[in-house]
């Protein structure tokens, strides 16, 4: 039987059908829909961390008119003014500064809080959040271990808590608007997907050990993680390449990509996970892999393949999603489909903004719905990033339940589902 090809026409018009709809729903909010909140409705929110995304989520907050910012918090005082002068034109409120973020769990009229600080503070902080009862918008990925991923699930369900993870794409319309077009059977049934991340980062070096910079409570920046001193090429970015710290390129940037591969399946959790790669490009003090390249299986017969190149920007060509009867290829710029012989029949350019995510976790918090990016989601497609991580670290193929994706016959990839915590820190729900 010859296969069916997509009709071009037919595409563009439930395109359109279903853009027009996606424009009216009520989950896909514009900054513009909560202009109308006074001050006694607007969602008061503190940012925890902000030497990186967190500034900038601080301005998407200031600027939504739904909510407002009443505390910086950051263990470098040079960020806090930083911050704050990045939002002082966009809210009429001045917001706090603090060093340690249980001040903001402390004060009763704070909502929501915003977790962008390191990667091992993103659960103990948000389970912390959740128990003092506030909503949490936390930054990818969003756990350091795939333990973490669980009970921050819990802790969210427990104490009835929002908890949304900053993988910004699940609110794009565009985006929304292509997995429905692939749930529709555009491409018929989608088997297999790729994606990766590239860029071109430079060595770290050879760190040595230092004093404490006076504008640094590092204690209180290594927080749950078990003491170590202070090295010169770890703060503020490099932690993201070292074990203790952070997750590599693949939860850096690799997450983002990955639960796209994951949503345009429609899968949980696999049952193989694979990984090659190495530190091939630079030799300093760097653990996770500059070059990797990650294959899950799972068991409807479908397949991801992530590809982590940190020193070269050539063939990033976006998320591809393999079909019986096309592809389709999604971009930051829109999306594409393809015939099975490679011919474009169709071509939406669009473009994302964080302001759809904020809105939605935002509306979220009033509705009492679940957001775009619930915790659980956050958790399966992060979990995914970590399990590449165990098989790199362990150098082989690790088998998995494809019920909750924990690993099986292997002790010593199971020990990496957790850490160890620095004592007093031990996050519990």
């Amino acid at each position: 039987m010859a296969e069916k090809t997509v009709d071009r026409r037919q595409f563009i018009g439930a395109a359109a059908t279903l853009a027009s709809g996606l424009a009216f729903a009520p989950r896909l909010r514009s900054a513009s829909s909560q202009e109308s909140a006074s001050p006694s409705e607007r969602i008061v929110v503190g940012i925890m961390g902000t030497n990186g995304r967190g500034t900038s989520l601080a301005k998407s907050f200031a600027r939504a008119n739904g909510s407002e910012v009443a505390y910086i918090c950051d263990v470098d005082r040079r960020a806090i003014d930083k911050a704050t002068r990045a939002i002082v034109d966009d809210q009429e409120r001045r917001p706090e500064g603090v060093a340690d973020f249980r001040r903001i769990l402390d004060d009763r009229s704070v909502d929501a809080l915003v977790v962008a600080a390191p990667n091992h503070w993103h659960a103990p902080a948000t389970i912390l959040a959740c128990a003092a009862g506030k909503h949490v918008y936390v930054e990818k990925p969003c756990s350091h271990t795939p333990r973490e991923g669980e009970l921050m699930v819990e802790a969210s369900r427990k104490h009835s808590r929002v908890v949304q993870m900053g993988n910004q794409r699940r609110s794009y319309p565009f985006v929304i608007e292509a997995m429905e077009q692939l749930r529709g059977g555009v491409i018929g049934r989608v088997y297999h997907a790729r994606s990766g991340y590239r860029n071109t980062r430079q060595s770290i070096g050879q760190g040595k050990t230092a004093e404490v910079p006076d504008w640094l409570d590092f204690d209180l920046w290594q927080g749950p993680a078990p003491r170590r001193p202070y090295k010169d090429n770890v703060v503020h970015y490099n932690w993201h390449w070292f074990w203790h710290w952070g997750s590599g390129e693949i939860g850096n940037n690799g997450v983002h990509m990955i639960d796209l591969c994951r949503w345009g399946l429609g899968v949980d959790y696999p049952s193989r996970v694979g990984s090659a790669g190495g530190r091939f490009r630079f030799n300093d003090d760097q653990e996770t892999p500059d070059t990797h390249v990650v294959t899950f299986q799972f068991e409807n017969e479908t397949t991801i393949i992530w590809e982590g190149l940190s020193c070269s920007r050539y063939g990033n060509e976006g998320t591809v999603l393999h079909g019986e009867k096309g592809t389709l290829v999604l971009t930051d710029a829109g999306s594409t489909i393809y015939d099975p012989a490679a011919q474009e029949v169709a071509r939406e350019s669009a473009r994302g903004d964080d302001h759809y995510h904020i809105d939605d976790f935002i509306g979220s918090i009033r509705s009492g719905e679940r957001p775009h990016s619930d915790i659980e989601g956050g958790h399966k497609s992060t979990l995914l990033c970590h399990l590449g991580n165990i098989a790199h670290r362990t150098g082989r193929v690790i088998r998995t339940d494809p019920k909750n994706g924990h690993i099986i016959d292997d002790s010593e990839a199971a020990a990496l589902w957790t850490r160890e915590y620095e004592p007093g820190w031990e996050p519990t729900v």
